[in-house]
């Protein structure tokens, strides 16, 4: 995987070292560039090029420590059609360290469903579960994403 950032403050030594222990999208390179947002707050920012084979990741420039909601999962409501209650998580994300573990997991696992299951890759909620019970965690395996993929009740 060749990492390339323009990122000041995140440098591609910085990069490796805060996903070492984390799986790899073989066959993928890695751009870490600047999110220059709109307005007061910073928020999170990636995507996956499938045909390009190439995650990129926005880090907010200047970084403010800030805060997220996480969907990662919903329930169904009782009654007549499909409504559901969304699962959610609030995360404060401190450093850019967090902000590049956390969307780097997420754009891995939409990698993973293309790429190794052949399956539907814009399974958001399966990739927000996957990054925010993975992102401070030291090593990361198949079997946490196998695990983000069972669904449970409540």
């Amino acid at each position: 995987m060749e990492v390339t950032s323009t990122v000041p403050e995140v440098s591609r030594a910085d990069i490796r070292r805060a996903l070492a222990g984390f799986p790899h999208p073989e066959g993928y390179d890695l751009h870490v560039i600047p999110l220059r947002y709109r307005g007061d707050k910073p928020h999170l920012s990636a995507w996956t090029a499938f045909d390009a084979k190439a995650i990129t990741i926005q880090i907010p420039q200047p970084f403010l420590p800030f805060g997220e909601i996480v969907p990662y999962g919903a329930l169904r409501r009782p009654g007549k059609g499909m409504r559901f209650i969304w699962l959610t998580e609030g995360v404060t994300f401190r450093t850019p360290r967090e902000v590049l573990r956390f969307l780097y997991l997420h754009e891995w696992m939409h990698w993973y469903l293309k790429e190794r299951r052949n399956t539907k890759s814009q399974a958001e909620t399966t990739c927000d579960r996957f990054a925010l019970h993975n992102y401070k965690k030291r090593t990361v395996t198949l079997g946490d994403a196998r695990e983000a993929l069972r669904r449970r009740r409540g």
